[in-house]
């Protein structure tokens, strides 16, 4: 078996990709290895000391650091754990994966709801998870649109900057009852 690896924005967050499915539909996101007991990859991943995260996409999983520790150091390890997941056969993830969108919104928005899921579905998530990490709607309320960063983008320095500079941009061109994107930290 064969995992490359690339980097991503976040420094503390490496994206592994095993070259076949990691998860056959939605995301999966552990920000603390108490959260990762629903997914034996993820422990397994947590069993590697200075794991502080993992996000399970489609065919890729990025795992993130704590700042003390080297890639360099880091990186054998944790390879070694995605490998000897894949050849146990087991799932990656003990049920189903994690709903992409919370909808939080006035059924009155519902129309403009289902135009920004459609363009963070169609043009942002495709963008996000080439950077190891993945983006969902947590809420729309008086033209202000709430969004999570997950995986390799929660904590990424230039998270913020996505958020404002591209997603916004991206949804008050298409959508003008947009005024405004928000992060949401969970």
């Amino acid at each position: 078996m064969f995992i490359q690896t690339e980097t991503t924005p976040n420094p503390a967050t490496l994206k592994f990709l095993p070259g076949q499915t990691v998860l056959e539909t939605g995301t999966a996101d552990f920000p603390s290895s108490d959260a990762g007991a629903a997914s034996p990859l993820a422990r397994r991943l947590f069993a590697v000391e200075g794991v502080t995260g993992v996000f399970l996409g489609h065919d890729f999983v990025t795992v993130t650091k704590d700042e003390a520790r080297a890639w360099d150091h880091m990186k054998p390890a944790v390879l070694g754990a995605i490998m000897e997941h894949f050849q146990s056969g087991e799932a990656a993830m003990e049920g189903a994966a994690q709903d992409e969108h919370q909808a939080n919104h006035d059924a009155e928005d519902a129309p403009v709801v289902g135009q920004i899921k459609e363009l963070l579905d169609t043009r942002v998530r495709p963008a996000v998870a080439q950077d190891g990490g993945d983006i969902t709607f947590h809420g729309y309320e008086r033209g202000v649109v709430y969004l999570q960063m997950k995986g390799a983008c929660a904590g990424c320095p230039s998270s913020t900057m996505t958020l404002k500079m591209g997603i916004e941009n991206l949804l008050r061109h298409y959508i003008p009852e947009v005024l405004e994107v928000r992060p949401v930290a969970v």
